[in-house]
């Protein structure tokens, strides 16, 4: 046994201990014939460094796997990255600009090997930052979405859902990124308020018709005037009076002539604007659906830009030169197409003017009325999203969607916490077809070749898609996948699929499992057992992840496994929330209230924050970030190893025994008890994923039961029996904390005695233990009486170090044989100079009531009673004034409903103060009676 130091240092121990359990595989242990348990780490950008939402996510997974492991469960958890295409081609590109270069400088082959060079040389900075969090990952079975074995999964996965009809070529609009020339996710989406413009615009009715108003045209309004040059209809609603005789006639689009129809549909709202709408299907999703209920093809809809947002000629010839070749927005000084279609329209005398008056009521005519839009940007491009209709490769999604959607109902899939399902219900029920498809070199190329004709030949390999062509000539498709459509086969994929029927391999031996690591394939060599990983970890058990991928990732997830794998592809889905700033506000970078997770743990370590992270973490709720918090769960660990010091200094070791000593005192009956408690606590607040639960369990047991009650109570007093019972205890403690502070209960573990093993891989406590309902009730009465009277000497100034005597008055048999059990305890800890039986005493003297007892606290001489007295009536009348006063203000509805709500959250917090506080001095003063 080491002598502890009088300090711990979290980062020389937190790197020390992290590098010896990942270099003796010590995040795996062999365990072949243990029952397994299986998570997957949402696989980071390979691009991403931590931030906070990363440290809660594989926190939480860390404390799973963790007490899994110690549970002795053969605990796998999967660690890999996602290849980022967009993030990837970004930086590359970036560096290569920097150089005086761009990616269209070399061929394709030649750009995706510099970003191989990249990756290589920068691409791990994610994973190294997950370590310094302390994550148990399985390290020596990493993975990479374009590693040549993943890569394999993902070519058969899109070659037989297209054989399947459930993957297809189609003409739709995409969330198109002008800067990327790339269709991207919405998740990929940002949306931003811009200051822009509500344009009205007069279209003139054909062939002489009129609405029923008298006039020759209808007022459209719109925030877009520039997709006008590519407008196909305009739109009422059917049941609109004023537009009911033109439904079905002839309209004029002013600067193309184009001739279209007024279409019924009830997307047009009459309450808003003029109640009729300009229809651009090619160019806006609500139009684009609008034109389909009207009876267009996708393939007929205008588009009117090029891929770098240009305007080109529409299919029927009908914009006029000038317009071609401009960008959709002003430029660079230029103006682009909107401000030119606004002047033509103005010209035609098709602008209606917005009307507003000043102050001093004078009317002022501007082009368009001022207005805040919701505006679609790329998130790492930062420009303005277009939707734009092109040919892409989409899944169908809805057909997918059955088999997850019937698992979640029958309860082979279970979503944590329940009140998710009604949205995963929502959006699945509601489900889009799904466009996997982006115009990148970064990524898996799409396994589709096309002949001269444009017909596709869908195959995993050219040889075999010629052998379907004939002797066509064949081109490959130029576009890669999306990155999501890879991550969605993490589960299975990770473990070897498609070569799921592979078995241990000649040349391993016991305590090896195959390395499933780099672009050269993958075993799915598991253990001696003669299981492959993936027979024997699918399905995983558990997935974490944050609510807002519940679509993007985790329900693509579960389509993909149950139609490739036919079972869930996870047991149980936890949905935390989002970290959020102190004040409760989203953490953005704009409003620069972003938390480096790595400042906190080089400034607290990483079991403070971890813990903060777990005990903060309540189901359905976002986790407000509060360093000051984190501070404390470092002061926490602190206390944790004077704890252990203090055992040290009296001669206290590891103890020899997993089961709990024999004990007779009291104290240690008790403390043995209270740990099976919090055994019992923490493992039913983890059945339910209730992490703070679980957290704030071992917290207040570590804290206040044994730190402060137990070791109290045996100070002075240890004995061989108290000192096998601490040390059971305190080695209990270690391995229940050490799922959520790893590091500190690892270092602690092995410096206060020999181990046969590392803590990480110990055995969980047992909560089997009968309950000493008789020592606990004991010792719970003790704490009861000396808080009591710790209260009442605070609150009437008793000196610190003054002892009283104690009267005690209608005490029963029971308590007066606790009294003489633990008359030393008392007087040591409660400061009683003697103790005696009988009734009141004359003079001042405070009263505690435990039970049936009353305990008399003679204070003639100790304190200047009547001064005392006044000083509480003084500071009883000004917190009760104090309280009235602000119930005055909440009960006035005119303050409630008008003040800012935080004004009226502090007016309560306050009161609620107010309230407790008089309420304390009265008890006080009452004693003193």
């Amino acid at each position: 046994m080491t002598e502890l130091p009088k300090t711990f240092d979290p980062a020389e121990i937190e790197s020390r201990w992290y590098a010896h359990w990942e270099s003796k595989g010590l995040f795996r242990p062999e365990r072949p014939e243990a029952e397994p348990f299986t998570i997957v780490n949402p696989p980071p950008n390979v691009t991403g460094s931590l931030h906070i939402g990363h440290a809660l996510d594989n926190t939480l997974q860390d404390i799973v796997i963790r007490y899994e492991r110690l549970r002795g469960k053969d605990a796998l958890w999967v660690v890999g990255t996602d290849h980022a295409g967009i993030a990837t081609q970004m930086v590359v590109e970036r560096q290569l600009n920097a150089a005086g270069q761009k990616r269209t400088d070399f061929t394709r082959d030649d750009f995706v090997a510099k970003v191989w060079e990249w990756k290589a040389e920068s691409g791990g900075a994610i994973t190294r930052q997950l370590r310094r969090l302390g994550c148990s990952m399985d390290w020596a079975n990493e993975r990479f979405t374009m590693d040549e074995g993943f890569s394999k999964a993902v070519l058969k996965v899109f070659v037989e859902l297209h054989k399947r009809g459930l993957l297809y070529r189609d003409k739709r609009l995409v969330n198109w990124d002008p800067h990327f020339r790339s269709a991207i996710s919405d998740l990929e989406v940002e949306t931003k308020e811009v200051k822009g413009g509500f344009w009205h615009f007069r279209y003139p009715l054909a062939d002489g018709v009129k609405l029923a108003s008298g006039a020759d045209h209808i007022v459209v309004a719109t925030t877009r005037p520039e997709t006008m040059l590519a407008d196909m209809a305009v739109a009422v609603h059917p049941e609109d009076p004023r537009y009911k005789d033109v439904i079905g006639k002839d309209i004029l689009q002013p600067i193309t002539g184009r001739r279209f129809k007024v279409v019924a549909d009830e997307y047009a709202d009459p309450e808003l604007g003029s109640g009729a709408v300009k229809i651009t299907p090619g160019h806006d999703f609500n139009d684009f659906e609008v034109g389909k209920r009207a009876g267009f093809k996708a393939a007929d809809m205008l588009n009117m830009f090029d891929a770098d947002a240009n305007v080109i000629q529409t299919a029927d010839g009908l914009i006029p030169e000038r317009f071609l070749g401009l960008h959709r927005f002003k430029r660079d000084g230029v103006d682009g197409a909107r401000e030119l279609v606004v002047a033509e329209m103005k010209t035609l005398g098709m602008l209606v003017p917005h009307v507003s008056k000043t102050k001093d009521g004078e009317e002022v005519e501007a082009d368009a009325e001022p207005r805040t839009i919701q505006t679609p940007f790329g998130d790492r491009s930062g420009v303005v999203i277009e939707p734009w209709l092109t040919d892409q490769w989409y899944v169908d999604a809805e057909k997918l969607a059955v088999a997850p959607m019937q698992a979640v109902r029958d309860g082979r899939i279970e979503i944590v916490p329940k009140t998710w399902e009604k949205t995963f219900f929502n959006w699945m029920e509601n489900i889009q077809p799904w466009c996997v498809s982006r115009q990148l070199w970064w990524g898996h190329q799409i396994p589709a070749w096309y002949d001269e004709d444009g017909n596709p030949y869908v195959a995993e390999s050219e040889q075999e898609a010629q052998a379907l062509a004939g002797n066509r000539k064949l081109t490959r498709d130029s576009d890669v996948l999306d990155t999501w459509f890879s991550s969605a086969l993490w589960p299975f994929g990770t473990l070897g699929w498609p070569e799921e029927e592979a078995a241990v391999g000649p040349g391993l031996v016991e305590g090896q499992h195959a390395s499933l690591n780099g672009r050269d394939g993958a075993s799915t060599s598991s253990t001696q057992t003669g299981r492959s990983l993936l027979q024997r970890h699918y399905p995983n058990d558990l997935l974490i992840s944050g609510f807002d991928i519940l679509f993007f990732w985790d329900a693509r997830m579960a389509m993909q496994g149950m139609e490739f794998m036919g079972d869930v592809p996870w047991r149980k889905l936890y949905l935390h929330g989002l970290v959020r700033a102190a004040d409760g506000q989203k953490m953005s970078k704009s409003k620069g209230n972003v938390v480096d997770p790595l400042g906190l743990i080089d400034k607290f370590g990483a079991d403070a924050l971890r813990f903060f992270m777990s005990a903060m973490e309540s189901q359905g709720r976002d986790v407000k970030m509060d360093e000051k918090r984190v501070e404390g769960y470092r002061n926490f660990a602190t206390k944790l190893w004077n704890a252990a010091r203090f055992l040290q200094s009296n001669g206290v070791t590891a103890s020899t025994a997993h089961e709990a000593p024999h004990a007779e005192a009291p104290a240690n009956r008790w403390i043995i008890a209270e740990t099976v408690a919090t055994v019992q606590a923490i493992d039913t607040a983890m059945a339910e994923l209730r992490f703070d639960a679980a957290a704030n369990a071992i917290y207040h047991f570590v804290w206040d039961q044994f730190c402060d009650w137990y070791i109290e109570l045996t100070k002075g007093s240890m004995d061989e029996e108290t000192r096998a019972v601490a040390g059971w205890a305190f080695d209990q403690i270690l391995v229940m904390l050490h799922p959520f502070m790893p590091f500190i209960t690892e270092e602690l573990w092995n410096l206060t005695g020999t181990r046969k093993n590392e803590l990480i891989v110990a055995r969980w406590p047992q909560a089997l233990y009968a309950v000493d309902s008789e020592a606990q009730a004991e010792i719970d009465w003790l704490i009861r009486l000396i808080s009591a009277m710790r209260t009442a000497r605070t609150e009437l100034n008793v000196p610190p170090g003054a002892k009283l005597a104690v009267v005690v008055h209608d005490a029963s048999e029971e308590t007066r044989r606790r009294i003489d059990r633990q008359g030393g305890a008392l007087a040591r800890i409660g400061r009683v100079e003697s103790l005696s039986f009988g009734d009141a005493v004359e003079g001042g003297a405070a009263q505690v009531v435990v039970d049936e007892a009353t305990f008399i606290l003679p204070l003639e001489g100790v304190i200047d009673i009547a001064a005392e007295k006044a000083r509480l009536a003084k500071a009883l009348a000004s917190a009760e004034k104090e309280r009235d006063s602000l119930s005055g203000r909440l009960s006035n509805a005119s303050f409630v409903e008008k003040a800012k709500p935080e004004a009226v959250a502090k007016a309560r917090d306050d009161h609620a103060e107010k309230a407790a506080e008089a309420e304390r001095l009265k008890a006080a003063l009452d004693r003193l009676a």
